[in-house]
């Protein structure tokens, strides 16, 4: 996911950070106004719909102000935003989303060298906790219904195409080294609480983490109150509003802006638009290709995903992303709901969209 915030009438669900300056990636909008009408995408969709949003934000005044609490962590912006009187209930809540992200980014960054994924990665082996193991075991089973397309195992590849450190900490001066051999077989093996990396294997679990702790937090919202949850592009939403559903606008270069109406579930973006950079005068992104352990070629420019959770559209997002020129048919076969965007401006609408 990606991206920043505006206040005001409305709130943003925002695109993924690029850099720490707060660029949004594809702006995805989260207008805090009604929008009632939507239709369901195949299979155990979320409360999904296509529509135009923006004509009705202005009736935004007319809805109870939402509780609305925003900061950083995980390299992006997160948000939360509640539909729910003031209380010191609610001031409690967000305080636990704010503390639950900064703990679980103590969990799983790769920058941190006392990180509890960092400690797996330099020794191999540990007696992993119980986010640490849920996570891997929601990646490896990723990767099994993926056919490999999202990979937890391609740390290396990451930091061969120069993303070593923190975004705003790039060299694109620094030495290249050369990818992984991608055809050597990068195992990892879950026995109890113990998770043990092959020779040579290190995760980068950045692709789903955001979701998961997205998901979290949205679950222990909803009780007060229909909610979203946006860490830096990747949503979740649980609770039913009386009003309608939470209509996100994807952001299309170009041309006006696509609405959906989020009534549940979670939606992400996976995308080379925007996390960027040079390594030796190269251009660079993020999201690799497992066959070849380097930065994907051709295929979308981004690709925004519905799921039943954030951590399933995250999944989706880049499963339908690394398809490359197969991207819509790929998200045809799933049944996924997605708006694919091609680096020539064409916009498809796929997976039951319309």
């Amino acid at each position: 996911g990606r991206g920043t915030g505006r206040a005001g009438s409305g709130a943003t669900a925002g695109g993924r950070h690029v850099r720490p300056t707060g660029d949004l990636y594809g702006e995805l909008l989260m207008y805090a106004a009604p929008h009632t009408g939507h239709r369901p995408g195949p299979p155990s969709p979320p409360g999904l719909a296509f529509g135009a949003a923006t004509a009705r934000s202005r009736d935004a005044h007319r809805q109870p102000a939402l509780q609305r609490l925003a900061f950083r962590a995980m390299g992006t912006r997160v948000e939360a935003l509640l539909d729910a009187p003031p209380s010191a209930a609610v001031r409690a809540a967000f305080a636990f989303v704010r503390a639950e992200f900064e703990r679980l980014e103590r969990v799983f960054s790769r920058f941190r060298p006392d990180s509890e994924l960092s400690r797996l990665n330099e020794a191999g082996s540990i007696e992993a906790g119980p986010d640490l193991r849920a996570v891997v075991e929601l990646a490896l089973a990723a990767r099994e219904r993926t056919a490999g397309r999202f990979d937890p195992t391609l740390h290396d590849a990451v930091v061969a195409a120069g993303y070593d450190r923190t975004f705003d900490e790039l060299d694109e001066h620094a030495a290249g080294r050369p990818a992984p051999d991608p055809v050597i077989a990068r195992e990892v093996t879950l026995r109890g609480r113990r998770i043990e990396l092959g020779p040579g294997v290190r995760l980068d679990l950045g692709g789903i983490v955001k979701g998961y702790a997205a998901d979290r937090c949205a679950q222990m919202l909803a009780p007060l109150g229909p909610c979203l949850v946006n860490a830096g592009g990747d949503l979740a939403v649980a609770g039913s509003r009386s009003h309608g559903s939470w209509p996100v606008a994807v952001d299309v270069p170009n041309r006006e802006a696509l609405t959906l109406a989020v009534a549940s579930g979670g939606l992400a973006t996976s995308g080379r638009d925007r996390r960027r950079w040079r390594q030796r005068g190269e251009e660079r992104h993020h999201l690799i290709d497992p066959a070849t352990c380097r930065p994907a070629e051709g295929g979308p420019l981004t690709v925004t995903v519905a799921g039943p959770s954030a951590t399933d559209a995250e999944v989706a997002a880049k499963e339908i992303f690394l398809a490359g020129d197969d991207a819509e048919h790929q998200a045809d076969r799933l049944g996924t709901p997605a708006v694919i965007v091609h680096p020539d401006g064409r916009v498809r609408l796929t997976g039951g969209l319309a």
